[in-house]
């Protein structure tokens, strides 16, 4: 079972919780209801009124894959939140690959996984997650925040949510020591992968060029691969390709 470390301030709980994690057991939660400099993908902050979200991390010792294969972890960890989310709030909740959380178009839950090998295997990972609950507004420049208050216009009760997903993270992360659990598994991402409806959105990739594509599949290292117009494929890491989002980047 998880084990739930209350921070009445941090600047990040993942960085809070690498620099614990050798001396504590693996399921332990850091989460805080002032979270000042919280890190999100590539380097962004994470924007989180005090005493209305969810931002915590998760600690995941020796989890049953290897790390050329860790994006299963990313794959848990989006899913249980999606499932959470649904059973919360209702349908609409997305993964956007590699592992935002969306509700149709707009961002809910963003999520920053740090892991530490050994050789190859992963010695632990560290999963950061913040979730929009109960902030109405949002001040910051991020074009399409949502929260879950938004979505039900009614407040969710933190710990309650919060216990829901470290729960399921957990489940699912344990149930990754068989390969039939982690085809399934990739199965369950694939179908709650947003915009993986067998139609051609708009994508850009690195070099700034803007393209037509359709999702062609992810590999367990998490690469993307895209089938454009022509019907060629191309594959993509992340931070290689980007959605478009009426119009905007994302």
């Amino acid at each position: 079972m998880p084990h739930y470390i209350k921070v009445s301030q941090t600047a990040s709980t993942n960085t809070y919780l690498s620099r614990l994690a050798a001396t504590l057991p693996g399921g332990t939660v850091i989460y805080t209801p002032s979270q000042t400099a919280g890190r999100g993908q590539k380097g962004n902050s994470w924007e989180s009124e005090d005493g209305k979200n969810l931002t915590f991390s998760m600690l995941l010792k020796h989890p049953p894959v290897k790390a050329r294969d860790q994006f299963y972890l990313s794959e848990a960890a989006s899913l249980a939140v999606v499932e959470s989310l649904t059973g919360e709030a209702g349908d609409g909740f997305s993964v956007k690959w590699p592992n935002d959380v969306y509700w149709y178009d707009k961002k809910v839950c963003g999520m920053l996984i740090e892991s530490s090998l050994d050789g190859s295997d992963i010695a632990h990972s560290v999963v950061g997650i913040g979730i929009n609950v109960n902030q109405e507004r949002f001040l910051s420049d991020a074009p399409n925040p949502v929260s879950l208050i938004n979505i039900t216009g009614r407040e969710h009760d933190l710990l309650s949510l919060l216990k829901q997903v470290c729960t399921r993270i957990e489940q699912l992360v344990e149930s990754l020591d068989s390969n039939n659990a982690r085809t399934q598994l990739h199965q369950r991402y694939m179908t709650a992968l947003y915009r993986n409806d067998g139609a051609l959105h708009p994508y850009e990739d690195a070099a700034g060029t803007r393209f037509m594509a359709r999702v062609a599949g992810i590999a367990p290292d998490g690469t993307l691969t895209l089938r454009l117009e022509d019907g060629t494929t191309h594959d993509y890491l992340f931070k290689q390709v980007k959605h478009i989002i009426n119009q905007v980047v994302l």
